[in-house]
């Protein structure tokens, strides 16, 4: 059986681990629109960097290995709905 002290330092290993690999994501990411010839700007590499959710890290991840635009990769290079015209 653990100690309290044991029980929050594994606590505080795993946290460690999922920010380590969260942030090993978002510079994988930014490697690859780098090499892909995509500028991004500050803002959007630091939301890349700072992003903890690895279902959205890993959909960024996917769409930018053929990504031609940032925008396809953050936001799935979804457009606006049209409106129609009455």
């Amino acid at each position: 059986m653990r100690s309290y002290g044991e029980e929050l330092i594994e606590q505080g290993r795993q946290q460690g681990l999922a920010q380590g690999l969260s942030r090993g994501r978002g510079e994988s990411i930014l490697r690859i629109l780098n090499i892909r010839g995509i500028h991004v700007e500050e803002g959007v590499r630091q939301r890349i960097l700072d992003c903890t959710d690895v279902d959205t890290l890993n959909s960024w991840f996917d769409r930018a290995l053929q990504a031609t635009t940032l925008s396809e990769v953050l936001d799935g290079g979804a457009q606006a709905p049209r409106r129609k015209d009455s």
